[in-house]
């Protein structure tokens, strides 16, 4: 056979310098007719087995079983090759929003070829035009899983520039979580806290995302949280208005000491109209029957428009009870 291949080198004058070219050249014209053919587009059967992911209330994240779906698409040679899609079916994990999950009975869900259209890419690969699919429905059994609803408890360190403050709490949304998990691991969760947000030199309204914790064994509806909260621009306005004593009982009269107090109202700036108009402090006469020792916090019933909010001083009065004569 050797001496074959001699000879047949020897009648096309083919010097063994000249043989390694050759073989250069032909592999060189193989690459380029690879190339050329991968990157072409073919029409092809494709299959894959797909797990379905989702935060569906009550239920376990990741379904127990997979669900075959074959689809006929056109897609390039390196699709192809890359996806291994001659070798068998692909093995992927798909994650579907809860809303497009549909409900049969306990633990089964399903969704339909139609709206598998949008995560073709997720079950095939990218650069895939799906022309019909072969398989109409997909069937997933999400197992029920241990869960309570807790509220969200936001941690956080702000401070504000000098006359500025914050015209309302800070709001997160959602305000509230699943876990799940064993009874051993969610039964003492009263709360999720987030991660602390730390804010300085506050002069405008804040916004934001923060994390939530992570606890061991335990899994959350959520993994973060959306805050903000509106600031302002204040004033501080004195007023000094005399204390008077609410839901005394007929017969009885309710001596308060001092018989004045100072509010602060914080107002939004600028000040357009006189808010000290109007403003009241008040000693109810249940607080005091409740209290250790006379001592009640006085109240105010009402602010006027474009009041944040206010502070009276002193906090706490000395309360006496008395017949009426």
């Amino acid at each position: 056979m050797k001496d074959f291949f001699h000879k047949i080198l020897k009648l096309m004058n083919i010097s063994g310098r000249d043989w390694t070219v050759f073989l250069l050249a032909l592999l060189l014209a193989f690459s380029i007719w690879l190339i050329h053919n991968l990157s072409l587009r073919y029409t092809e059967f494709m299959q894959a087995s797909v797990e379905a992911t989702s935060n569906i209330e009550g239920h376990y994240y990741r379904s127990s079983n997979r669900s075959d779906v074959i689809a006929r698409c056109q897609t390039t040679g390196y699709n192809i090759v890359r996806n291994g899609l001659f070798s068998g079916k692909r093995k992927v994990s798909v994650a579907f929003d809860a809303s497009s999950l549909h409900h049969k009975s306990g633990e089964t869900y399903y969704i339909t070829s139609s709206e598998l259209k949008e995560s073709a890419h997720l079950i095939f690969g990218d650069n895939v035009q799906i022309e019909y699919f072969i398989t109409d429905t997909l069937f997933f059994r999400f197992p029920y899983e241990n869960h309570k609803r807790v509220p969200v408890n936001p941690v956080h360190v702000l401070t504000f520039k000098p006359q500025y403050t914050a015209m309302s709490p800070l709001e997160i949304e959602p305000d509230s979580v699943t876990v799940y998990g064993e009874p051993i691991h969610i039964d003492d969760i009263t709360r999720i806290n987030t991660e602390a947000i730390k804010i300085g030199d506050i002069s405008s309204g804040i916004h934001g995302v923060a994390r939530l914790e992570r606890i061991k064994g335990v899994r959350l509806s959520e993994t973060e949280v959306h805050y903000s909260m509106p600031v302002t621009r204040f004033v501080e306005i004195p007023v000094t208005v005399g204390v008077q004593a609410r839901n005394v009982p007929p017969g009885k009269s309710l001596m308060i000491y001092p018989s004045v107090a100072t509010v602060s109202l914080r107002c939004a700036f600028p000040v357009t109209s006189d808010l000290s108009e109007g403003v009241r402090v008040y000693v109810d006469y249940n607080d005091f029957i409740a209290s250790l020792g006379g001592r009640c916090m006085g109240h105010i019933p009402a602010l006027p428009q474009g009041v944040i909010n206010y502070s009276v001083s002193p906090r706490f009065f000395e309360c006496v009870i008395t017949d009426e004569k």
